[in-house]
């Protein structure tokens, strides 16, 4: 824990710390604290955003603002927190809110995709799946995904589940592998205590874990900050941090705050890693080995897997043994059965047994559908 120290101006270059930064944007950072879209706020986020990409960096933003946007187009002034009538807000401000980011991107020459999403998708082992892919493949194509919850239809779930898009941004860092999640906020960062109510309170500099004298910093789970506050960034933190990735929390007005932070930059509240990315990714697919079953491959693919780190396709497959599913978890063995890595499928054994040591480009032809040119994607794999 640090005190509170001179804020550093805006980096203007140098190497890239963090590589693949999801960001979270709240209502607040969008609207500059109107009860609109504050474009120009938005441009400044977009523009970062652009100049993280010509650097080598990816981003996906995890955007809030659709009901602001439709309490807006509406003329309503009046608050009601029944969940219907906020879907009614969501449904009428998303297409507006994803025409700004589309108005904005376009003069960097970026394309904008539009991802809604609930929990319950991502807790879904096909859905998980299914969203990953789209969403790697969005940032290998250079398009920028914009990722929301699916306000309309999450109805257990609008702004008290997700927490104001806080959790939705953990899991989308963890579900791509991110390097960093940024969430951008109003404030400054953890404080000691509540900034608002005590003058001594000191901004929190790095959390190495968060136990309980963190969260009573933030008030505890139900304290001084309300629902996508706090204590819902804090959860945020936790879960990202255990998966190996690295978590910011500061106030969204920085200037360059994005690209600063991937730099490496400290601005706000950094929570460190608990563990290693590749040690929590291996952990997770080890864990469901032993009822999945085998793909066999030729030695070329094996050269392709350990010194090539890429993906396994179709045509290096020789044999395929046990009974799995799309979305399982594998173990990818030599010519001679050694392990030599797990990963997650993106054929069932049957698909895989009919297209092995097929063409990519014949996969389609062979089953009538396709999903994806890999059978395992070097994204969805850990090397043993």
């Amino acid at each position: 824990m640090a005190s509170k120290g001179p804020k550093a101006g805006p980096t203007k270059g140098g190497a890239l710390k963090y590589r693949r930064v999801v960001v979270k944007a709240g209502t607040g950072i969008l609207t500059g604290g109107k009860d609109y879209l504050d474009e120009a706020a938005m441009a400044g986020l977009v523009r970062q955003v652009a100049e993280l990409r010509k650097a080598g960096g990816e981003a996906i933003l995890v955007t809030s603002g659709a009901m602001a946007t439709g309490r807006h187009i509406l003329g309503i002034t009046h608050r009601r927190r029944d969940i219907p009538f906020r879907q009614v807000l969501s449904a009428v401000g998303q297409s507006r809110l994803m025409q700004v980011y589309e108005q904005l991107f376009a003069p960097h020459g970026i394309h904008v995709a539009q991802a809604l999403l609930t929990r319950g998708v991502l807790s879904e082992r096909l859905g998980y799946l299914n969203v990953r892919n789209v969403l790697l493949s969005l940032l290998e194509m250079g398009v920028a995904p914009i990722v929301n919850e699916n306000d309309v239809v999450a109805v257990e779930e609008i702004g008290e589940k997700f927490g104001d898009n806080d959790r939705l941004s953990a899991l989308v860092a963890t579900l791509v592998d991110a390097d960093l999640l940024a969430i951008l906020s109003d404030i400054e960062g953890l404080h000691t205590a509540d900034p608002h109510l005590d003058p001594t309170a000191t901004l929190v500099r790095r959390v190495e874990e968060i136990d309980e004298s963190i969260e009573e910093m933030a008030g505890g789970r139900h304290g001084f900050y309300s629902q996508g506050g706090m204590p819902t960034k804090l959860e945020a933190a936790r879960l990202t941090t255990a998966s190996g990735i690295a978590t910011v929390i500061c106030s969204g007005s920085e200037p360059d705050v994005v690209l600063r932070l991937a730099r490496g930059e400290e601005i706000g509240t950094l929570f460190l890693p608990t563990a290693s990315r590749m040690e929590s990714r291996k952990r997770w697919m080890l864990s469901g080995l032993s009822t999945r079953g085998e793909i066999r491959v030729d030695a070329g693919a094996v050269r392709a897997l350990t010194t090539g780190h890429g993906s396994l396709l179709p045509a290096g497959v020789v044999d395929v043994r046990g009974e799995f599913q799309r979305g399982d978890i594998v173990t990818i063995a030599g010519p001679g059965g050694e392990r030599i890595a797990c990963g997650i499928t993106n054929y069932g054994c049957d698909d895989l047994a009919r297209i092995k040591g097929t063409r990519s480009t014949d996969v389609q032809a062979a089953l009538g559908y396709f999903y994806g040119a890999e059978a395992v994607h070097r994204n969805n794999m850990a090397l043993l």
